[in-house]
């Protein structure tokens, strides 16, 4: 039988959000593998996966997952992390791996597939589809993601102010993910492009400390690594005027 590795999509931390299919193959799988950083401290993913199988059947892997600057840190990570979940697919046969959002959004998965793929020939890699953190803060605020044939921009704030200001400057909504240590920046180009006073930023959603609020409430402190913001276009001509 070939191995399976199968990465789960858990949401952004609410338990409520994982689907029925995500549970399931939660349930499913011999091994269940959750990203952790260095520090040691449970992360969101395997918060959410404790909800739903027994902490027994959960394995820590521990991924640099905020990386970016140490490029040989992070590649050690991976390659190493790979080899563990490849050990588990050889000893258990199929493993899932749990991420936060969805495993096809800018996830740790990706690497995860990509090394485990070179390491175990033959292994069955599949998905599934996990809500993102910018569908549960558009139902948490209100804001309406995308009307008629207005396109969605996602950015992740990472890859510089500058990507987002020309997102922002485009039509339809823009929404930008791990912008927190760069909020006072992001609060900058939102003033310049017109766009501060319709978004709207989320953190820690659906968890105790969960914090929605307007982006015009930015004051320049940094917020939350994970914080998502939500900016819609100016939207004019009443019901359907976007169709």
């Amino acid at each position: 039988m070939s191995s399976r590795l199968t990465g789960v999509g858990v949401g952004p931390g609410d338990p409520e959000l994982v689907t029925v299919k995500g549970v399931d193959a939660l349930r499913a799988a011999e091994v269940v593998v959750v990203p952790v950083m260095d520090t040691g401290e449970r992360g969101r993913a395997e918060a959410t996966v404790l909800h739903y199988v027994p902490a027994e059947k959960v394995v820590r892997v521990v991924f640099a997952l905020n990386e970016r600057t140490d490029r040989k840190r992070r590649e050690a990570a991976w390659d190493a992390a790979g080899e563990r979940v490849a050990r588990l697919l050889r000893e258990r046969g199929s493993v899932a791996f749990a991420t936060i959002g969805d495993p096809n959004v800018y996830s740790t998965f990706t690497y995860l597939a990509q090394t485990v793929g070179e390491l175990v020939p033959g292994v069955v890699v599949e998905t599934v589809p996990g809500i993102t953190a910018m569908q549960d803060l558009a139902a948490r605020s209100g804001a309406v993601l995308t009307e008629g044939t207005e396109p969605l921009t996602l950015v992740p704030v990472t890859a510089g102010s500058a990507v987002l200001k020309e997102a922002l400057a485009g039509p339809g909504t823009v929404v930008a993910y791990k912008f927190g240590r760069r909020a006072a920046e992001v609060a900058e180009v939102l003033r310049e492009t017109g766009r501060l006073d319709d978004a709207v930023w989320g953190s820690a959603l659906g968890l105790p400390e969960e914090s929605v609020r307007s982006a015009a409430e930015m004051d320049g402190t940094p917020l939350p690594y994970l914080s998502t913001l939500i900016a819609p276009p100016r939207r004019a001509g009443g019901r359907g005027g976007k169709l």
